[in-house]
């Protein structure tokens, strides 16, 4: 069942993709530095800010020296000033560790400042290719309408989840299988007015 779905799904997405510069990349600064920009952010705002942004501070030493002013004033677009000081002391404890390395280890990637289950299962999965759930509002919400099973807002960190989406998932490229079922969610699986017929 799981290789069929999967197989569908890829099938699909191959002629549905949406393009963003950050799924052209897959080193884990590139990840990371897109998926806290993306947080509670619509992608379209994302892409100039995180072009500029890579620009600058093209990796971790860059950033980790960068001046705190400098790093708000490039992500005042997107407000929420605390992320881009999140951002500067994310680099500082990653140069601090290990240099300017970002490893796998999903403890050690919690562990950094403002990194939680969220933003560790999307640098495992789209930098290193780990078969990791990227439970996101889309892929809890298609998982949820396949399977059944009520969706709350507590679903995103439910190990529930986590075992039904792994069900799904293709396990040899985990980042396109997350990378389709985030666009299914976003083109056809919609929360309002689902394209059922597509799917």
């Amino acid at each position: 069942m799981k290789g069929e779905i999967a197989s569908r799904l890829m099938l699909w997405w191959q002629g549905a993709r949406r393009g963003f510069p950050w799924r052209e990349r897959r080193d884990p600064y590139s990840v990371l530095i897109a998926e806290v920009l993306l947080h509670r952010t619509r992608a379209e705002q994302v892409v100039p800010v995180y072009t500029e942004f890579l620009r600058r501070y093209p990796d971790i030493p860059a950033l980790a020296a960068a001046l705190p002013g400098e790093v708000v004033k490039i992500l005042r677009p997107l407000g929420l000033r605390w992320r881009a000081l999140l951002l500067h002391r994310m680099a500082q404890a990653i140069a601090e560790r290990t240099g300017g390395e970002i490893l796998p280890d999903r403890d050690w990637l919690t562990s950094l400042p403002g990194v939680g289950d969220y933003i560790a299962s999307a640098v495992r999965c789209f930098a290193f290719n780990l078969p990791e759930p990227v439970l996101d509002t889309n892929t809890v919400r298609i998982t949820g309408r396949f399977f059944g099973v009520r969706i709350t807002d507590a679903s995103r960190r439910s190990r529930r989840f986590r075992e039904l989406f792994l069900l799904l998932m293709n396990g040899s490229n985990p980042r396109e299988f997350n990378l389709a079922m985030i666009d299914l969610g976003a083109l056809v699986c919609r929360p309002e007015s689902p394209v059922c017929g597509q799917c």
